[in-house]
């Protein structure tokens, strides 16, 4: 009777132990959060991480992806240094994520005394890779870059490059242009995307190299004109916009558009970030944005996100020194 009494227990045993397991596993599921969740943006206002920032916002209140709401905040300091200290001094909190560009790269590189390392912070994914053109006024004339090479050449380090922050996307390609076609453009930084875009279709610079959906509402009133992308293939939106390979510069550039928690961020809340996003950028509303601003890739999370971390610093790392900035 003895062995039969422990025979007849151990299911009882082993259904308890299951049943604690589906309990805890519902548990770590149905986290939500507790209150607004900050949502960092490392730019400025109007910019391309800024307008994908409130689109997601609006994309997560639409569907009501959450049971709080997500509260842009934007913290351009410092090329993004800002922003990164910012996210690392909240280690452990489930309540904080971040719009990221190339500058979660760049800065750290630049800046090691920041102490931030990106691999801390949670990946929660990768909505998707912007895209670069170089854009004049239309009122300069110029319709290609062969025109640009000349104008820029005559104006020696008087032909003016708006961009964002300093040693990060937009400093990299100038750096590329002066170096490919023998330029000495003057790279002038400035707050955000949006401003930049204001600074060539008022005229107060040159040129730029915008991501689309900073320029595109300029280029569609006619202020200015698309010259050529820095992408592998033409952009369905720019299709007389040649890409730089084609025109014998091999070289192409994009700019990761990735959502990371706090560092320390609890298990159970990157799942829930996770799923948030994915289905984000599975929504109708962000496949839109995408196919219209020219973005491209896949959703990227967990490892693969962080792999592409390491890879992407890594390509960053090689071109900084490059230019002189590491």
């Amino acid at each position: 009777m003895k062995h039969l009494k422990s025979f007849v227990l151990l299911p009882g045993v082993i259904l308890t132990a299951l049943l604690a397991l589906v309990l805890s596993g519902a548990a770590q599921a149905g986290w939500e959060p507790k209150k607004p969740v900050d949502f960092v943006i490392m730019a400025g206002k109007g910019g391309g991480a800024d307008k994908m920032a409130r689109l997601m916002q609006s994309v997560i209140e639409k569907h009501g992806l959450a049971s709080k709401p997500f509260v842009p905040v934007n913290k351009p300091g410092g090329s993004g240094a800002e922003a990164l200290i910012h996210l690392k001094g909240k280690q452990g909190d489930n309540h904080t994520i971040m719009v990221t560009l190339n500058s979660f790269y760049t800065t750290p590189l630049r800046q090691p005394k920041l102490g931030v390392d990106i691999t801390t912070f949670a990946p929660i994914g990768r909505m998707a890779e912007d895209t670069f053109l170089l854009w004049v006024n239309v009122d300069s004339g110029i319709k290609n870059v062969q025109e640009f090479v000349k104008a820029a050449k005559a104006a020696g380090n008087k032909w003016l490059m708006a961009g964002t922050g300093k040693g990060q996307e937009d400093q990299l390609l100038t750096a590329f242009l002066n170096r490919a076609y023998g330029l000495d453009i003057k790279y002038i930084p400035f707050k955000g995307g949006g401003r930049v875009a204001k600074e060539l279709a008022g005229n107060h610079c040159n040129s730029t190299v915008n991501n689309p959906s900073e320029q595109l509402g300029f280029y569609k009133a006619g202020k200015t004109r698309a010259l050529a992308a820095f992408t592998a293939e033409r952009l369905p939106v720019f299709p007389d916009a040649p890409t730089f390979r084609e025109l014998g510069k091999d070289y192409v550039y994009f700019m990761q558009r990735s959502v990371v928690g706090a560092p320390g961020m609890s298990a159970e809340a990157e799942a829930y970030y996770r799923g948030v996003f994915k289905a984000v950028y599975e929504s109708a509303e962000w496949q839109k944005y995408m196919k219209k601003k020219s973005l491209q890739g896949d959703f990227l999370t967990g490892a693969a996100l962080k792999d592409y971390w390491v890879r992407e610093k890594a390509i960053h790392k090689v071109i900084l020194k490059d230019i002189g900035e590491i």
